[in-house]
């Protein structure tokens, strides 16, 4: 049941942070004129690479966080404040340039594999949003689940890539803006949460006596 719980918790903060729904007009623009089987490639390797970003920071947060010598409590008040103003962004029905430094009106690169690799992996899928978010993530729940409910939502989101021109014409764009604003209201949620474990564990007159 503690498994279950802690790959839900994950899943649904990677699906907030990452929102492949509304990445998916971002997408289209930077894959139009491209054949089913390119989509599809592009597609895979950036999902792969995210996976991978997402997995060295997952294993080995703690490690790189010694390395610079971080404060875990450092680290969980930034990225609360991080992925918190994210989501306010979201709530707004933006997608916030700190995770998605990228428009939808961009030109599309000529080259699919450095599509793949930026802007579609690196920030718009494993930003700075989804590596604060998996090493705040690791340091209290295994890394391996934090990296499964990682690989399980790339996997949705594969799919959703590959058939996103039919997708966004079945959802709408309204539809499409109240995800993103559900999702900003949970980030902004766990954004906060993030912040008060750091506060509390940098300042214990912050702990609340139960």
């Amino acid at each position: 049941m503690k498994l279950i719980n802690e790959f839900t918790v994950t899943f649904m903060a990677f699906f907030a942070i990452m929102n492949p729904i509304a990445n998916l007009p971002v997408f289209i623009s930077l894959t139009s004129g491209q054949n089913l089987k390119t989509v599809k490639n592009i597609a895979f390797h950036a999902l792969t690479i995210a996976v991978i970003i997402v997995s060295i920071f997952a294993l080995g947060g703690k490690t790189i966080l010694n390395i610079f010598g971080i404060n875990l409590a450092a680290l969980r008040i930034v990225g609360g404040f991080l992925v918190g103003l994210i989501g306010y962004h979201m709530l707004q029905g933006n997608t916030s340039s700190l995770q998605h430094n990228v428009s939808s009106k961009e030109p599309k690169i000529d080259n699919n594999i450095n599509i793949a690799v930026s802007p579609l992996a690196m920030p718009i899928l494993a930003g700075p949003g989804t590596i604060a978010t998996t090493m705040n993530l690791a340091v209290s729940i295994n890394p391996l689940i934090v990296i499964i409910s990682f690989i399980t939502l790339s996997i949705i989101t594969y799919f959703l890539f590959t058939y996103s021109e039919l997708v966004v014409a079945k959802l709408g764009q309204n539809l499409m803006n109240v995800i993103t604003r559900m999702m900003g209201l949970i980030l902004a949620t766990i954004g906060v949460h993030m912040a008060i474990l750091g506060l509390q564990s940098a300042f214990p007159i912050f702990k609340i006596s139960h």
